[in-house]
């Protein structure tokens, strides 16, 4: 699969279930559709309105980033910004193949979402960071 970004040919990292599509330049991270959720059920955090479904609703048309495809449908895909403090704007395929999160955002959100998640305390902070430095070798 190719980077929507960098058009290079992404690595394909696997890791509990999830299989990420990363690209080694941008630092992007595709998700599949469903992957995101699995993220969140691994790491037993709740996902704050995050399944793929939800997301669809939330497509944003007037913000103004450069849209990219679909590193499988090749479609334009449509912008969703989720989070709340500070807010992310992630890619969406509305063809129902999956998210980009552009370097950092994938990061960014897991972090986000776990300090929201009042009752994992330092648990799911320490599940994320353990989770990303398995899976990009940090």
């Amino acid at each position: 699969m190719f980077c929507p970004v960098c058009k290079i040919v992404m690595m394909n990292i696997e890791y509990e279930k999830i299989e990420l599509d990363y690209c080694a330049r941008c630092k992007g991270v595709w998700f599949d559709s469903n992957e995101v959720e699995l993220l969140f059920n691994i790491m037993e955090i709740k996902n704050h309105g995050l399944s793929f479904a939800e997301l669809m609703n939330k497509v944003d048309k007037t913000i103004p980033e450069k849209k990219h495809r679909c590193p499988l449908c090749k479609r334009t895909m449509s912008k969703v910004k989720i989070g709340d403090s500070p807010q992310i704007v992630i890619d969406i395929c509305t063809m129902g193949d999956g998210l980009w999160f552009d370097g950092g955002e994938a990061v960014q959100l897991i972090k986000s979402t776990s300090h929201d998640n009042q009752k994992q305390g330092e648990n799911a902070e320490q599940r994320v960071i353990k989770f990303l430095g398995e899976v990009f070798r940090i």
